[in-house]
């Protein structure tokens, strides 16, 4: 009898800004709100809510981890130099940032088709449907909840500090 292991979200890894590999096994234990972002999209200024959310809570817990895409309405043009520029200049971003890549698709990243699989979006549907959609991951890897890029990072207080 063969048992099939299932995938876990810590079984991921991405590259950071730098181009480090990293694990996603590296935030074990911690909430994790991951969103696919973007420098030049109507919703850019949640930068600035995902910033405070992160000031907030990562002394109890929380990280937010960034993931700049361009697939949408090519709004995220910049090398991973002049996003992290942009990002801490005129956001002051110190969550962790990674390098772009691609969330819908063949070419998305593994962890993106892993999330969308985990918490499809309405009607079962999995794609992403546009820049800052925000994925929730309780401190055991559970993917808990998918919200759209209308909801602003002040909306899922209360649902981080229940995790927390």
């Amino acid at each position: 009898m063969t048992t099939q292991t299932s995938q876990s979200i810590y079984d991921f890894t991405a590259t950071s800004m730098d181009g480090e590999s990293i694990s996603l096994s590296t935030y074990k234990d911690k909430v994790m709100l991951i969103v696919n972002t973007a420098s030049q999209c109507g919703f850019t200024p949640q930068y600035q809510g995902l910033q405070e959310l992160y000031d907030k809570y990562a002394s109890q817990g929380l990280v937010v981890l960034g993931f700049p895409c361009n697939q949408f309405g090519q709004q995220e043009p910049g090398n991973a130099t002049e996003i992290q520029s942009f990002c801490e200049t005129r956001f002051g971003i110190s969550f962790p940032l990674f390098q772009k890549i691609e969330v819908n698709g063949r070419d998305a990243h593994p962890l993106y088709k892993y999330l969308t699989k985990q918490a499809p979006g309405i009607l079962g549907t999995t794609a992403v449907k546009w820049n800052f959609t925000k994925f929730l991951v309780d401190r055991s890897g559970n993917v808990v909840e998918r919200y759209a890029s209308l909801s602003k990072p002040e909306d899922l207080e209360k649902a981080i500090k229940a995790l927390l």
